[in-house]
């Protein structure tokens, strides 16, 4: 049977790791190790050699690319249960830091390679997600180009809510969903290519229309789903 550590892992049922039988899990095990990480500390430098890859067990990470001019545009976020890392490249192409205190569980690429090789539904699963992040990716850039203010802060707020929703295990629950903000809003101005004050402006007539409620700095109330997605068009 798998370990104790991973019978309890809060990311089992949907990290890669669900691709694998007991047997399969115990081998991956011997690989892996947890490690913890404050916020706003950087696990991965764009350039430099591609050593580990992690399942991300908790917290938010954020995937950042630096501009010509030396700026950061945050290009991506890593939710738990998402894996983090590139196999099969030498070097890394972006930089990975801590949006919150996270905890990952990581491994050495090259063993992981080599696992991979033997463990074909992994290797599948990994495939799929990496499509569905090339996806995604393509997605933000559509919503970079053409989405309003409003229909961009919709739309984040609802990728944020179903993560949330998965990590409770409570998916497709009728109940209004209440999570904290994994990040700032100075965080959300640079995923969505805004400034603070426009994504303020926006919560705050989300607000307004009782499509939401704002508790403290970060904590979030969806109270009508519906008009939620209506606003973030064709989401």
């Amino acid at each position: 049977m798998p370990t104790e550590i991973c019978a309890n892992c809060p990311v089992r049922e949907h990290a890669l790791c669900s691709s694998l039988n007991d047997e399969g899990v115990i081998a991956f095990t011997g690989l892996c190790q947890r490690r913890c990480v404050t916020a706003g500390e950087t696990v991965m430098w764009a350039g430099d050699e591609s050593r580990i890859c992690a399942n991300l067990l908790s917290g938010v990470m954020k995937m950042v690319a630096a501009t010509a001019d030396g700026r950061e545009q945050i290009v991506g976020l890593f939710y738990p249960a998402d894996f983090v890392g590139e196999p099969y490249a030498e070097e890394h192409a972006f930089t990975v830091t801590a949006l919150t205190d996270v905890e990952l569980c990581t491994v050495q690429r090259r063993p992981f390679e080599h696992f991979l090789e033997e463990h074909a539904r992994m290797e599948n699963l990994l495939l799929q997600r990496t499509l569905r992040a090339l996806k995604e990716a393509r997605g933000r850039m559509l919503s970079l180009a053409r989405l309003s203010a409003g229909e961009k802060v919709a739309g984040l707020l609802i990728d944020m809510a179903a993560r949330a929703e998965r990590c409770a295990r409570r998916p497709g629950s009728d109940q209004p969903a209440t999570f904290d903000l994994p990040m700032t809003r100075g965080h959300m101005a640079d995923v969505l290519g805004m400034t603070i004050e426009t994504v303020s402006r926006q919560l705050t007539k989300l607000k307004g229309a009782g499509v939401l409620a704002l508790s403290g700095n970060r904590t979030v109330t969806i109270k009508d789903t519906h008009a939620l997605r209506a606003r973030a068009a064709a989401r």
